[in-house]
Order: structure tokens, then sequence, then C-alpha cells
């Protein structure tokens, strides 16, 4: 199956689409603890979002590649099938009257195809992940079982042993330890940052 220009195609679009789901991805897993991400985010923060989302764990970026491998074979797969005329390859592929078809009108059929699965699969990828984050957060914090592994020292000399939930180029989003108020601190407000419990150089 040759589609890969009208994939080509659609390239500009697909940068824009994965904001999008990154910006879905955060603000469903801020909801869930209340607050409004966009408000302190920047335009940066927005079109990173989606680069920081894949970079966070390698889990994810690999999840990613398989859900992007997978929704192209499939559409592929099923071009050869239908060119075979075989009937369920057809009707998955929703080609009733291919053999009127022109190779041209097949080729954006399936690219077309190929685009609304990948899509369907990276909402369900990006909200997924939201949406389970946030559960999980909002869990351990009415059961008291976050982790503080992080030190804030504050430019006024304090300093507080923290959950971080998130950051952006603006602001520090925590919840201090004995306290499940969460708190928002502008960046410039934070002398330093102290990873105390860092796994991976534990032995």
């Amino acid at each position: 199956m040759k589609y890969s220009e009208g994939i080509q195609r659609s390239l500009p679009f697909g940068y824009l689409f994965l904001v999008i789901m990154g910006i879905l991805k955060e603000s469903v897993f801020y909801y869930q603890i209340g607050i409004n991400i966009l408000k302190y985010s920047t335009i940066m923060d927005i079109l990173i979002s989606p680069i920081a989302t894949l970079t966070a764990h390698p889990i994810i970026l690999i999840a990613l590649i398989i859900i992007v491998v997978f929704s192209f074979a499939f559409p592929s797969f099923l071009s050869k099938q239908a060119n075979r005329d075989k009937k369920w390859a057809l009707k998955m592929a929703s080609l009733k009257e291919h053999k009127t078809m022109t190779k041209e009108a097949i080729e954006n059929h399936f690219t077309n195809m190929f685009v609304r699965f990948l899509a369907m699969m990276l909402l369900s990828f990006f909200v997924g992940i939201g949406w389970g984050e946030g559960l999980g957060l909002t869990r351990k914090i009415e059961e008291n079982k976050l982790k503080y592994d992080y030190k804030l020292n504050y430019s006024d000399e304090s300093s507080e042993q923290v959950h971080l939930i998130g950051s952006n180029s603006m602001y520090y989003i925590y919840l201090a330890q004995g306290n499940k108020t969460i708190k928002i601190a502008p960046v410039g407000s934070i002398k330093s940052i102290e990873l105390t419990n860092n796994k991976k150089l534990i032995d």
C-alpha cells in the first residue's frame, strides 16, 4: 500500500494534534485536584507538553511507538486483504465499491483510515494517562500514601519536604509533608530543589 505521501501531508497537523492531546492530558490530570493548569502555563509550556509527557517514562514512549506502528500496520494489512477481495477486509475497511474506485481513491481512503485510527488511539492514550495519574494522586492524598521525595529551599532560607506534583517554567505545584493543601509557588521564590530520595542512585 503506497499512501506514504498522504501521511506526509498530514504530518504538519500531527504535532498540532499532539499539542492538543498534551493540553487535554494535563487538564484532565490537574482537574481532578481542582487546578486549571492552563492558568499557570505559558505558551512554551503548552507547546512542549506532549514532549514532556512522552519523556516522563520510557514505558510511555514505547507504548506510543507501538500505537503508531499498529495504527500504520493495521490499515496496511487490511489493504492487502482488500486487494485479494477478502469480504471481511472489505467490510472492515468500508470499501463496498472498491472495484469502481481508482487506485488514488483507494490510497486516500486508507490514508484517512490511518489518520482517524491513530487519532482515536492517541486520544484514548493521552486521556487515559491523565485520568489514571490524577485518580492515583487523589487516592494517595486521601489515604496519606504520598512519598515526599523532594526538599524545596526557599529564598528566605526556609525549607519544606514536599511531594512534587508537577512543575513548568513558571510554577512548582506540590504538597508539603503533613499538609493536604496543594501549594503553587512561583519558580522565583524557590532557591533550590533537592531530590532527597533518588532511587536511581541508591544501591
